[in-house]
């Protein structure tokens, strides 16, 4: 880091400014960390993070671990300065007692302490702390260690010297509160492990390591992932786009600072049609875009049409072309940091910070004029890419106003397949999502026809990955759950925004066989629903049926199993004289069966489809419906539940 942007290095109490008390953390959590479910549980891992994360970017910490203890809570110690232990002038206590015990204390509040700070609302380490059974601090600064420990936020004795040390930084040690995180308390190693390694490519030269000790304690194996970047995003760009192959040489990249204001910016253009952006202010993966992203789009559209021009390329194009022109096969990454962010939108990720859209405009353009001179051939390809994705916009447009068309509220009817409710409040409908007409009319005879619809798919639905997005509109069972849905697609300006303000139903509900074909249809629906109609995930509205594997019978006596592990527990309560159903389709359950098991809200499993990394599930869907082979095997030898294998 340069010397420029490094703070002084008199990280002392006096940092430290307590704005307001942390009384109502606990009877109002979700205020804080968003909610109490395994989103939220997650969430405090990343608030004890940030903050070592701060001493990264302010230039004293290049080396954080995280481990997942073998009791199940989860350890941050990290090599920077160390909390200040010094007492605070204003509150007479440890300043360590203070960023730990008040809500909205810390050095990132000081803006001598640190020119930027991570961290989406600011809270910091005391929430989590309010919200676990115990926390324990540990703080190695000046050759001492200092400790404190707490429970349910409270402390229980104060700062104290507990021994010499050679080692300087920090050690926060926390178990969740059962009382707060009533779902579930065990973290999940592999969500934790993308947060931190996308932690290591936003901020390059970090080393950050996960390791989950309670995988020792079961099997003895070592179960660890050790993170760090010398490129930052360039080999962001690299990892997110490892399954789509590039049609130009190199990534494309800068790193600058523009009006105070540090920018990076790395993209590459693929092979695919889908677009690709990802932005961050602070490390805060910023979903619902805002002004960076705006800046980058303009600085793109403006700086490529420029080029385009001049190329002469355009000269027998007929029709003009637009910014999702140029955003087609595009994989971009865009990372600020801003002193003092603003955050807006329904879920506080979206920048709001004016002065952002012309620093990264600038910043973008600068880099992208720089690359095409340097580069004709790429330049070439990439216009060349561009014109062929106007002339498929118009074919998707025809396509689109199609679909238009025979929506209900275009004056369309529903299709024909529809099993509608009789109930019109979307709020209290449902639809499922059914594989096969055979299933679908079980479901129909099943349903509670009051609120529930029926939608059957015939078979398994386009491949929207390696389809262009005319051919994604003009098929016919696509167009049937656009129809059904009641959605309208977005307009000439914004060809892939969905309004959702005549959405039908707001549970919409996948329902397929539990076997390989099922998971297949599953995830090629799940795909569409993602590359376009992500808001609908976004706003929480699409759901997995689970539909139970295993009727277990003995007698008049009848159990459902979910899992291998259920039938086997079910079948040694039984004991003797037990015969076991195995279901491979819906189809072959009766309708009460499955209204009894999949459809009935007081019994059904439904599994909410949320996306808590959007990179990784880009990554991921690219690599299970894209083209490269090795990679999608790897992955499904890796995490395959299904084995179907003929001689």
């Amino acid at each position: 880091m340069s010397e420029e942007n490094k703070v002084p290095k008199n990280y002392s109490a006096d940092s430290i400014q307590a704005l307001e008390g942390m009384e109502h953390v606990r009877m109002r959590p979700s205020m804080y960390i968003g909610d109490v479910g395994v989103r939220g549980l997650h969430h405090l891992v990343y608030e004890v993070v940030d903050n070592s994360i701060d001493e990264a970017m302010a230039g004293y910490c290049d080396t954080i671990e995280v481990i997942i203890t073998k009791e199940g809570g989860v350890r941050v110690k990290d090599n920077g300065r160390g909390i200040p232990i010094d007492i605070h002038k204003k509150e007479g206590v440890s300043a360590l007692e203070v960023v730990m015990t008040k809500i909205g204390a810390g050095g990132k509040f000081d803006k001598d302490s640190y020119k930027v700070s991570g961290g989406l609302h600011g809270v910091g380490v005391s929430v989590v702390n309010a919200l676990s059974r115990d926390l324990h601090a540990w703080v190695h600064k000046d050759g001492k260690i200092w400790e404190q420990e707490y429970q349910r936020g409270k402390t229980l004795y104060p700062v104290k010297p507990t021994g010499e040390t050679t080692y300087q930084g920090t050690i926060v040690e926390f178990y969740p509160d059962t009382e707060i995180f009533q779902e579930t308390v065990t973290f999940n190693f592999d969500t934790l492990a993308n947060r931190m390694r996308e932690l290591s490519f936003l901020n390059k030269g970090i080393t950050i390591s996960i390791e989950d000790e309670r995988v020792q304690e079961e099997s003895g194996e070592n179960k660890k992932e050790v993170f760090h970047s010398e490129e930052g995003l360039k080999e962001f760009i690299k990892f997110l786009d490892s399954n789509r192959e590039p049609i130009i040489g190199h990534v494309i990249s800068m790193e600058g600072e523009k009006n105070e204001i540090p920018v990076e910016v790395a993209m590459i253009y693929n092979n695919s049609y889908a677009e690709n952006l990802h932005s961050y202010v602070n490390n805060i993966n910023t979903h619902e875009g805002g002004t960076h992203l705006s800046g980058f789009r303009r600085g793109l559209t403006s700086t490529l049409k420029k080029y385009a021009d001049n190329s002469g390329l355009l000269d027998k194009l007929k029709f003009e072309i637009t910014g999702d022109d140029f955003r087609e096969g595009l994989t971009a990454i865009v990372s600020v940091k801003v002193q003092h962010p603003q955050f807006e939108g329904q879920t506080k990720t979206k920048l709001g910070n004016r002065e952002v859209t012309a620093a990264v405009s600038q910043a973008v353009s600068d880099m992208l004029e720089i690359y095409l001179e340097e580069n004709p051939n790429d330049a070439k390809t990439i216009v060349q890419k561009v014109i062929l994705a106007a002339q498929a916009r118009h074919a998707a447009k025809k396509a689109r106003e199609m679909v238009q068309r025979k929506t209900v509220m275009s004056g369309g009817g529903l299709p024909g397949k529809l099993s509608d409710s009789s109930d019109q409040d979307p709020e209290r409908c449902e639809v499922f999502l059914v594989e096969g007409d055979s299933a679908g009319g079980t479901a129909k005879q099943g349903r509670d026809r009051n609120f529930q619809a029926i939608l059957p798919l015939r078979g398994k639905i386009l491949n929207v990955e390696k389809a262009m997005s005319h051919r994604v509109f003009e098929n016919e069972e696509i167009r049937n759950i656009y129809t059904a849905l009641g959605v309208t697609i977005g307009t000439e300006e914004d060809s892939k925004a969905l309004n959702l303000s005549k959405l039908r139903y707001h549970k919409i509900v996948i329902m397929c066989d539990a076997d390989v074909d099922g998971s297949h249809i599953a995830t090629l629906i799940l795909t569409f629903f993602f590359r376009y109609m992500k808001e609908l995930i976004e706003a929480g509205h699409v759901y997995i049926a689970t539909p139970p594997l295993y009727l277990i019978k003995k007698g008049s006596k009848k159990q459902y199993a979910w899992s291998d592990k259920e039938r086997q527990e079910i079948q040694s309560e039984f004991k003797s004289g037990v015969s076991v159903q195995r279901y491979k389709g819906l189809g072959e359950m009766n309708a009460e069966q499955l209204w009894d098991t999949t459809m009935n809200p007081d019994n059904r499993i439904l599994r909410q489809v949320t996306i808590d990394n959007m990179g990784e599930a880009d990554r991921i869907f690219s690599m299970l419906m894209g083209d490269e082979v090795p990679p999608r095997r790897e992955f499904i030898e890796k995490n395959a539940i299904y084995a179907n294998i003929d001689a």
